[in-house]
């Protein structure tokens, strides 16, 4: 279908929990296989690229390298270090995948007096921990959110996602957040100067209607829904918008 270079999202496009989704490890095998180039586009910030690739290499997929990922923990250091260059005091509640990404923009993880303050997943969050992000922002450090997630999925149901942390700081400092992740463009920005690419050189493809295509729709790059996961063709014709493609399977993409 297309010579792009594939942003592919993650759960429900490569695998469901810890189960591969059959069609996509044969079709990312095929892109390894024909050095078609491809990007892991993910909203979670929680894990470094090492940390996903051994994710997914323990599932049984092969040949996936650290260099295939491009997460909203790398996308909100990216994009803050180049809005405020001079900016370097963060303060952060995520795991390490948010840590690293800092770390690797030169910023200084601090306690107080932040330039920055930056929300990322965090299973371990505590009410010292939001609260001491939320004295900074006050004294105007500026909020900044990996991702608007308002839930996470998992095989005991539904668990708060990152939005729903940014969208507590936001109510209680009256401070809007910096929106990075899916369906934000800041996100596709990052992702395509991490690849040395334009908009015109990537597709987006994805399972979420209200994540990953409406990032594509926003950010004027062609976009291919993939029903493996959260919406299927009747869903998605429900939306005042609508991807450029609509496939069963990823093997479709390699005809």
């Amino acid at each position: 279908m297309t010579k792009k270079c594939y942003l592919l999202d993650l759960d429900g496009t490569m695998y469901r929990g810890t189960a591969i989704i059959e069609g996509a490890k044969v079709f990312v095998d095929h892109c390894l296989k024909e050095h078609l180039p491809f990007l892991f586009l993910t909203n979670n910030s929680g894990r470094t690229p090492r940390q996903a690739a051994d994710h997914m290499l323990k599932m049984g997929y092969r040949g996936i390298e650290p260099k295939h990922f491009y997460t909203s923990a790398m996308a909100a250091s990216d994009t803050m270090i180049r809005r405020f260059p001079e900016k370097k005091r963060a303060y952060m509640v995520g795991a390490e995948g948010l840590r690293e990404a800092l770390l690797n923009n030169g910023y200084q993880l601090v306690q107080d007096h932040a330039d920055l303050v930056f929300i990322g997943l965090d299973k371990e969050g505590t009410w010292e921990k939001y609260s001491l992000a939320l004295r900074q922002v006050l004294a105007g450090a500026i909020l900044v959110g990996t991702n608007n997630d308002r839930i996470l999925l998992s095989e005991d149901g539904a668990n708060c996602g990152n939005g729903s942390t940014v969208a507590l700081m936001e109510y209680a400092s009256s401070r809007e957040a910096v929106k990075i992740g899916k369906p934000h463009e800041a996100i596709i920005t990052g992702a395509l100067a991490y690849l040395g690419l334009r908009k015109e050189d990537v597709v987006i493809v994805g399972d979420n209607m209200e994540t990953d295509i409406l990032c594509g729709v926003q950010a004027g790059i062609e976009t291919i829904l993939v029903t493996t996961g959260v919406h299927d063709r009747q869903a998605a014709a429900a939306y005042s918008f609508a991807p450029d493609h609509i496939i069963e399977d990823l093997r479709e993409l390699m005809d």
